[in-house]
C-alpha cells in the first residue's frame, strides 16, 4: 500500500494576480516587431521634421522672444561671421521643433513598450511620463523668466561702465539653450527620486535625512549647469534643486514609501 504525500508538503501552485497580467500583450515575430518599430520611428522623426520646418518659418518671433531679456537691458546683438544669424535660426528652429514634437515622440515610445508591461507597470508609466513632461516645461519657463534675466542683469550691471554690451548672436543663443535645457533636465529630479523609492532603493525618511548633503550638491549642480557662473543665477538654481528634492520626498511620503 502506497501512502500519498500530505497536502502540506505539496508545492504551492503559482498564482498570477490581475495586476501582473499583460493586457496588451500580442504575439509578434521579430519581423513584426521591426516593422512596428520602423513605423513608430517614422512618425516620431516625421513629427520632429515637420515642427522644425514650421518653427524655421516663424523663426523671427522665436528669436525675438529669446532675445527679449537682453534687449530690455539695452544689449545690442552683432553678427561677426557670415551666416551666423542663419545658423542660429536653424539651431533655434531645431530645439523648438524637438520640444513641440516631444508629445508625439513620447506617445510613439509608450505605444511601443506598453504591450510588454503588466497592469501594475502601466499604472505608473503614464503618470510618470506626464509628470516628467510638465516638470521639463516648468524647468524651461524657470530658466527663461528667472535664470536668464538674473544672469544678464548681473553681467550687464557689472560691465556696463567698462565696455559696451554687444553680444554675438551665436554665443547668446548657445548660452540661452544650454541654460534652458540643463534646467529642464534638472527638473526631472523628483521623477528620479520616485523611481528609486518605488524600486525600494531608498525611502522618503532616509532621503530627507540627507537634506544637508543635498544643499551642498545643489550648489555644485548650480555651478556646473549655469554657463554664466554668476553667484545669483547659481543660487536661484540651487534653491530650485532643493525645492524639487523636497517635492520628490513629499510624493514618496504620499505613496507610503
Amino acid at each position: 500500500m502506497t501512502l500519498s504525500q500530505p497536502d502540506a508538503e505539496q508545492e504551492p501552485l503559482a498564482t498570477t494576480t490581475l495586476e501582473d497580467e499583460f493586457p496588451d500583450e500580442v504575439e509578434m515575430s521579430l519581423l513584426d516587431h521591426l516593422g512596428e518599430l520602423r513605423g513608430r520611428l517614422f512618425w516620431a522623426v516625421g513629427s520632429v521634421v515637420v515642427t522644425t520646418v514650421g518653427c524655421f518659418v516663424f523663426t523671427e518671433p522665436l528669436l525675438r522672444f529669446l532675445q527679449q531679456p537682453a534687449l530690455t537691458l539695452g544689449v545690442k546683438f552683432i553678427q561677426t561671421t557670415p551666416g551666423e544669424i542663419f545658423f542660429a535660426s536653424l539651431s533655434v528652429a531645431a530645439y523648438c521643433g524637438i520640444l513641440l514634437a516631444s508629445p508625439v515622440v513620447l506617445f510613439q515610445v509608450i505605444q511601443f513598450v506598453l504591450p510588454g508591461l503588466s497592469r501594475r507597470e502601466q499604472r505608473f508609466v503614464k503618470p510618470v511620463v506626464a509628470a516628467s513632461g510638465v516638470l521639463f516645461l516648468i524647468g524651461l519657463a524657470f530658466a527663461r523668466y528667472v535664470l536668464i534675466p538674473a544672469a544678464l542683469n548681473f553681467f550687464v550691471g557689472y560691465g556696463e561702465s567698462i565696455a559696451e554690451q554687444n553680444y554675438t548672436i551665436g554665443a547668446y543663443f548657445n548660452f540661452v539653450f544650454v541654460l534652458m535645457l540643463g534646467t529642464g533636465a534638472i527638473f526631472q529630479l523628483p521623477i528620479l527620486q520616485v523611481g528609486l523609492g518605488l524600486a525600494g532603493v531608498i525611502n522618503s525618511t532616509r532621503m530627507w535625512k540627507l537634506w544637508r548633503y543635498v544643499i551642498l550638491v545643489s550648489f555644485v549642480i548650480g555651478a556646473v549647469v549655469t554657463p554664466s557662473t554668476d553667484p545669483l543665477t547659481q543660487t536661484y538654481l540651487s534653491a530650485a534643486v532643493f525645492v524639487l528634492y523636497a517635492l520628490g520626498v513629499g510624493v514618496l511620503k504620499l505613496l507610503g514609501r
